[in-house]
């Protein structure tokens, strides 16, 4: 008997999967398996009630530790794209290597999923499975299928869908960020309304200050209160997202290069990945700093493209592990019009001394500020000889050229 392991949400993709898998791809037996990486439980309950109407043996899978790790590295590593902290990215290499893992344990000979032949997840997914000898379906991509054919399907097989899919957006939800698109949303130019929101609050004139404990450049602690990373993220995501924060309107390119539009909510990530960077500023050394701006950005894009188990991320945090050696200390974090900014920050490894920058001290320990007057001299010397030499030939040009016109 041949089987097959789904991923499964009980949306309108994934539910038109089962069928087309036994019929179109002759397998005897299909399964479906829901990763847990922090959804709410409404669509677990869908899952569930979709899974039994079909009849489908259906595996959950709780990965919202593992998840909640991999959010905190990418913490270390200052992780966004174009502008938004990743979620939907970091959460779907974990969804796929738990699938894989309950497919192989099932004797499943394949593995597939709903995901469209336009968007990143298709690429992630596959990145994981085909390490194994699974054959790897894809449905929607491969028989090239519409919203449109897909409901007509479902009602003629009478599926146990809604016509739609679930809604009139189109939400992907994590403990570290809620996407929305679809609808009126793929027009630039719609302005949504607070309907699309539902983690965040419209920014008001209330704030409010916490202090976030990093250690090793991991958050910890929260106002003197310890946290597991799973818990200090839903605190984080319910108290900041109180204030507005966290909200991203984006004009996303995809790794296919399609540019879509992507509304983002993510205020535990966006607060926490304030306080990192704030606290990197006191503790790294100018080189540091900018060094790691290249370390994170690669980081950051083998995020987005679902490939950090690449060696090329070893290596990466290799150097983020040395700098989060000294990345230890407090931040405290204003909530305040939509934004969460560092406004103090102290560890016992501050690059800095008061003293030494005040303005009320005349010396720098040793140095005194005549000593920076040779300094002052030699800054900008080999651009006043460049910009010397270049109005020297520019004259001896225009000098020629008048001359040779008088001629």
């Amino acid at each position: 008997m041949t089987r097959v392991a789904l991923a499964f949400s009980g949306g309108l993709d994934t539910t038109v999967c089962v069928p087309l898998l036994e019929e179109e791809y002759g397998y005897d037996d299909v399964i479906g398996v829901t990763v847990d990486v922090g959804q709410p439980e409404s669509e677990f309950d869908e899952a569930e009630e979709t899974a039994e109407a079909l009849g489908l043996e259906h595996y959950v899978v709780d990965a919202k530790e593992e998840f909640a790790d991999l959010c905190f590295e990418s913490v270390r590593a200052n992780a966004t794209y174009q502008g938004y902290p990743l979620g939907t990215a970091l959460a779907r290499p974990v969804i796929a290597s738990a699938i894989l893992e309950v497919a192989e344990e099932q004797g499943c000979t394949g593995i597939a999923h709903g995901c469209t032949g336009k968007g990143n997840d298709q690429l992630r997914f596959e990145a994981i499975w085909r390490d194994s000898d699974l054959e790897v379906i894809a449905p929607v991509r491969e028989l090239g299928l519409t919203r449109e054919w897909e409901n007509e399907y479902a009602e003629e097989k009478d599926l146990p869908v809604e016509g739609g899919g679930g809604g009139k957006w189109s939400v992907d939800t994590n403990l570290w960020s809620r996407s929305v698109e679809g609808s009126e949303l793929e027009d630039p130019s719609y302005v949504p309304g607070e309907e699309i929101y539902n983690w965040t609050q419209a920014p008001s004139g209330d704030t409010e200050e916490i202090e976030i404990e990093f250690d090793e450049g991991y958050p910890v602690a929260i106002d003197g209160e310890a946290y597991e990373p799973i818990e200090l993220i839903q605190h984080l995501n319910e108290l900041a997202g109180a204030y507005g924060v966290g909200r991203t309107d984006s004009m996303e390119d995809r790794m296919l290069g399609l540019k879509v539009r992507e509304n983002y909510e993510h205020p535990a990530a966006t607060t926490l990945l304030n306080a990192h960077e704030a606290l990197e500023g006191l503790v790294l050394t100018q080189e540091e700093r900018e060094f790691k701006q290249l370390i994170d950005q690669k980081w950051s894009k083998k995020g987005y493209e679902g490939l950090v188990d690449a060696p090329l991320v070893g290596a990466l945090e290799g150097f983020i592990a040395e700098t989060q050696n000294r990345v230890t200390g407090t931040v405290t974090i204003r909530f305040e019009g939509g934004q969460a900014r560092a406004v103090g920050r102290d560890s016992k490894y501050a690059a800095y001394s008061a003293e030494h920058a005040s303005f009320n001290t005349e010396t720098v320990g040793k140095i005194s500020q005549e000593d920076a007057t040779g300094v002052a001299k030699y800054h900008g010397f080999q651009r006043r000889l460049a910009n010397e030499s270049i109005a020297a030939n520019q004259d001896e040009e225009v000098e020629l050229a008048t001359d040779g016109g008088e001629e």
